[in-house]
C-alpha cells in the first residue's frame, strides 16, 4: 500500500474581467476497494462559496460560482489517498456472458458509442480478430496492445475534444486518445468499458517524501465478470502509483474542471500536478 499526496492546481487568466462565473470541479479522488481518502479540500482564489455532491457515475464534484468581477481564478484540488494494486475479477466472464440480454441491458450506457468513442467499421474488425483468439478478460490487455501498435505517445499532440478514431488518423496521441480508442474497441466486442481520470506517480521506486511534477491521466475499466482496471498507454495494470477521480463514459463525463463565464476574451491556462509519496 502506498499513501500519496495529490496538489492540482488550476490558474485561468482573463483578459478582461469576468463579471459572473459557474462551474464544476472533479478533484475529489475516489474512496472504493482500491483506495482510500484520508484527506481531500478543493479551494479557490478568489474565495467562493461551494457545495458538493456525487454525480451520476459516482464522482465527487465540487460545484462554485463567483458573482464579482475578476480577471484571475485559481482552483486547487489537494488530496492524501491510500493505495493499493487492482485486484482481477473473481469469476471471469465468457463471451455467451457479455451477449446475454441481461449484461446488454445492464450496461448499456458503457457500450454505447459516444462523441469522443464513435463506431468504426475497421477497428470492430481487429477487434473481432482479438476475439477469436482470447477470453474476454485476455482480450482487453490484447486491445492495449493493438492501441499502442497503433499510436504513438506524443504530448500536446490532440486537443480536450480529439475523438479516439481523430488520433487514429493521426497516428499518436496522449493518454486519453489511447483510453478512447481502446474504448472504442471494447465496446465494439460488447466488452462493457468505462473512461477512468485520475493521476499517476511516474517512478515505481519513488522516494518517500519526495514532491514531484506528476501528471494528470487516463486509464480503462472494463468488465469482464467484475471491473478490472487497466492502463493502455502504458500496457499496465493499475498500481499503487496510480490515483482515480472520475469514472464516466469519456473524458466529457470526467473532466477536471467545467465552466462558463460571463465576459469577453480568451483565458489563459495553467495546470500544475504536484504528486508526494507518503508512505
Amino acid at each position: 500500500m502506498w499513501r500519496l499526496r495529490v496538489v492540482h492546481s488550476t490558474g485561468y487568466a482573463y483578459k478582461s474581467a469576468v463579471t459572473a462565473s459557474f462551474n464544476e470541479a472533479r478533484l475529489t479522488p475516489r474512496s472504493d476497494s482500491r483506495q482510500n481518502v484520508i484527506l481531500n479540500r478543493v479551494e479557490t482564489i478568489p474565495a467562493t462559496r461551494s457545495y458538493r455532491y456525487v454525480d451520476y457515475w459516482g464522482t465527487a464534484v465540487t460545484a462554485f460560482d463567483l458573482h464579482a468581477p475578476h480577471t484571475e481564478l485559481e482552483v486547487s484540488g489537494s488530496s492524501v489517498v491510500e493505495t493499493e494494486l487492482a485486484e482481477k475479477p473473481e469469476e471471469l466472464a465468457s463471451w455467451d456472458d457479455l451477449r446475454s440480454e441481461a449484461v446488454i441491458d445492464r450496461f448499456d450506457e458503457v457500450l454505447s458509442p459516444t462523441h469522443y468513442t464513435p463506431r468504426s467499421k475497421r477497428i470492430a474488425r481487429v477487434g473481432q480478430r482479438i476475439a477469436k483468439e482470447y477470453d474476454p478478460f485476455e482480450a482487453v490487455t490484447a486491445v492495449a496492445q493493438w492501441v499502442r501498435s497503433e499510436l504513438d505517445y506524443v504530448p500536446g499532440t490532440t486537443g480536450v475534444h480529439s475523438s479516439g478514431l481523430d488520433a487514429l488518423r493521426e497516428g499518436k496521441g496522449v493518454c486519453q486518445d489511447f483510453a478512447h480508442l481502446s474504448l472504442i474497441m471494447l465496446r465494439s466486442m460488447g466488452i462493457p468499458a468505462r473512461y477512468v481520470s485520475g493521476y499517476l506517480h511516474p517512478t515505481r521506486e519513488a522516494v518517500v517524501g519526495d514532491t514531484i511534477d506528476g501528471q494528470s491521466h487516463a486509464w480503462i475499466q472494463a468488465w469482464a465478470g467484475g471491473w478490472w482496471h487497466y492502463d493502455p498507454t502504458n500496457d499496465s495494470e493499475i498500481t499503487e502509483q496510480y490515483v482515480s477521480v472520475g469514472v464516466g463514459r469519456d473524458y466529457s463525463d470526467v473532466a477536471p474542471l467545467k465552466g462558463i463565464y460571463s465576459g469577453e476574451g480568451s483565458t489563459d491556462l495553467d495546470v500544475v500536478v504536484e504528486v508526494t509519496r507518503l508512505a
